[in-house]
């Protein structure tokens, strides 16, 4: 905490009065990601194939990351910490609620594999997390097409 409140060039009782301990602190920090997370949806057009909508998703979704990389490394080392409450959990789960509905829908138009959905998000999550740790990793940044994971993914979810 001293570190955090050296870092933003405050006095430790102005941290400790809005989080009054790091847990806290950590699970308000996640919540705000994920809400941000939730707005690369905000542009989408429902009128466009499902197909279009998951590549805008997929490519939307890691130009975030891409842009905020403060975000995935947070995001990387604390996603699965015990630290992250459920609760904040469950709230970080409504960044996933266009995605899953879109899932849902190929799912019913039997555009996509008969697949619970909990699975698909879970095959999708890997390849984005998969994709930015390669795209961070690179000591100079190869341009690999990203339209390749994208159809990659999509022709492993197609049915």
């Amino acid at each position: 905490m001293s570190a955090i409140a050296k870092e933003a060039g405050t006095g430790m009782g102005t941290i400790y009065k809005y989080y009054p301990n790091k847990e806290i602190l950590i699970n308000n920090i996640y919540i705000k990601i994920k809400k941000e997370e939730k707005s690369v949806f905000n542009d989408f057009n429902s009128q466009e194939s499902i197909k279009l909508q998951f590549e805008n998703y997929f490519s939307s979704i890691i130009e975030f990351f891409i842009q905020n990389p403060t975000y995935f490394q947070f995001m990387e080392q604390l996603h699965a910490s015990p630290i992250i409450t459920e609760e904040s959990k469950n709230e970080g789960n409504n960044s996933i609620i266009p995605i899953s509905e879109l899932l849902v829908i190929a799912k019913k138009q039997q555009i996509i594999k008969n697949i619970e959905i909990d699975e698909l998000l879970m095959f999708i999550g890997g390849a984005v997390l998969s994709y930015l740790r390669w795209y961070f990793n690179q000591s100079k940044t190869k341009q690999i097409p990203l339209n390749n994971q994208i159809k990659l993914v999509w022709d492993a979810i197609e049915k």
